[in-house]
């Protein structure tokens, strides 16, 4: 489930060297002592929440709205001042590891850093190097599925354009264009092909090296399978998975139905349960490897399922976004307390609610594209207004708060995500369009169908044996 935020290349995506060169562990090494650590989850615990771009100033709300200490480090210059007045913000999260006691890592690119933290006895939750490298390297995501034992769809790795075209040209398909490393975070140029012999694909491609020359990066043509779009997550304790599993819906476009570009999300759908044969079929076969790397954190895979079988199509291995709050709807015990005992290892089943979550992006221009002007002029400090003094299953994105108002910081236009829940979908889906009917947000849009899919997705993956 990947990121929908929009940035530029002056951030680099794997940060171990990076934070290296700044990071001198021996400067706080000798005060930790693994056998004075004290793993009991306590009343009034420390939060260090290191985000990359700002996404989980909801997580970090409500952390401290259950009596912990939080304090929050955005590493995007532009995003910093997302947050303020909400929780304490940070200029430079190393200065404040020996406060923490647990450190929350919200993004990819931070794996050897937390590799490193743990072996001197910090509380982590986060990816590896590994786990980094599943979701940042679409080819090595590919090739450890199929070394555990996964059926994939056939694909190959691009360097440039015109070799993709003639393999297109030489192998008449549909495909699916997939950009990895950096540029994957640019969700409008996943592309999914609908010609059986290509023709589109080839078409995108030549538009793509016009606009793009040699900067685009390494990219993958995927082949395209029709069926149902799910993923699975579960959350990893840094020895087994913890149950209950989440099985989500996502809505990728930008307009109802399925049209416009690819967001990267506009909202999701989803359940809990305790047990799934797509998670079997998948994520499961990965849990001796993650033990092996110590991973602590939610992994998430993407799939495509249909009457021949599971077909995955890219890992998340961190928080999704819009993923994380929605479940936070589902999850009926402090979010923090469960961290906590996430990252100390203990071995506990998540209290979950029955039935279904949904939630969907309140968001102003220029969504889903990146436009400094267009955001200064028509969303900038823009309020966020409520009919009724009723906040319940609004959960602030890219905000700050002056004088007790909420205003639309940041540079992407992500207001709010607003959730809802019940027995049956559409009465999550009425909760939340209620929810969202007492908010006013000048030349705000969202989509209104989120989880209209439900009802024809559930008919087939149970006649498919996948419920």
């Amino acid at each position: 489930m990947a990121s929908i935020i929009q940035h530029s290349d002056t951030y680099p995506i794997y940060f171990g060297p990076f934070i290296k060169k700044r990071l001198i562990l021996n400067s706080y090494s000798n005060n930790l002592k693994k056998e004075n650590l004290n793993y009991n989850i306590p009343n009034k615990g420390n939060f260090l929440i290191v985000s990359r771009w700002g996404e989980t100033l909801d997580l970090a709300m409500a952390i401290l709205n259950e009596g912990h200490a939080v304090k929050m480090y955005i590493e995007d210059k532009p995003s910093r001042e997302i947050g303020y007045g909400f929780v304490q913000k940070v200029k430079d999260w190393k200065t404040h590891i020996d406060w923490a006691d647990l450190i929350i890592f919200d993004y990819t690119g931070y794996g050897k850093i937390c590799t490193e933290l743990r072996a001197l006895g910090k509380l982590v939750l986060g990816g590896t190097q590994y786990t980094d490298q599943l979701e940042l390297d679409r080819d090595f995501g590919q090739s450890q599925l199929k070394k555990h034992g996964v059926k994939i769809l056939p694909s190959k790795e691009f360097m440039n354009f015109q070799d993709a075209i003639e393999f297109v040209k030489a192998n008449p398909n549909a495909y699916v264009i997939k950009p990895s490393g950096e540029t994957q975070e640019y969700k409008q140029l996943l592309f999914v092909g609908s010609d059986d012999e290509g023709l589109d694909v080839i078409r995108v491609l030549k538009a793509y090296e016009q606009s793009w020359g040699n900067h685009f990066g390494n990219f993958q043509l995927q082949r395209k399978v029709k069926g149902v779009e799910v993923s699975v997550s579960a959350y990893f304790n840094g020895k087994e998975f913890i149950y209950p599993i989440n099985i989500t819906f996502e809505h990728k476009k930008l307009f109802p139905k399925e049209l416009g570009v690819s967001t990267g999300e506009m909202g999701s759908s989803m359940f809990w349960t305790k047990d799934s044969p797509i998670f079997d079929a998948t994520l499961k076969k990965f849990e001796s490897s993650l033990a092996l790397e110590g991973f602590i954190g939610q992994l998430d895979i993407n799939c495509i399922v249909n009457g021949n079988g599971i077909y995955p199509l890219e890992f998340t291995s961190r928080f999704g976004y819009p993923q994380l709050f929605i479940q936070r709807a589902g999850i009926l015990e402090p979010i923090g307390n469960m961290f906590y005992k996430l990252a100390s290892g203990q071995c506990f089943k998540i209290n979950t609610r029955k039935g279904f979550q949904v939630g969907a992006y309140m968001l102003v221009p220029p969504f889903p594209f990146e436009d400094k002007k267009t955001f200064q002029l028509f969303s900038k400090d823009s309020v966020v207004v409520f009919k009724k003094e009723m906040k319940e299953g609004v959960h602030p994105m890219h905000l700050k708060k002056v004088n007790d108002e909420w205003l639309i910081t940041g540079n992407t236009g992500i207001a709010l995500l607003v959730t809802g829940t019940g027995l049956t979908m559409k009465d999550a889906q009425k909760m939340m369009q209620n929810r969202m009917s007492n908010i006013i947000i000048n030349n705000v849009y969202y989509r209104t169908d989120i989880g209209d899919r439900w009802a024809d997705d559930f008919d087939r993956l149970w006649s498919w044996g996948l419920l």
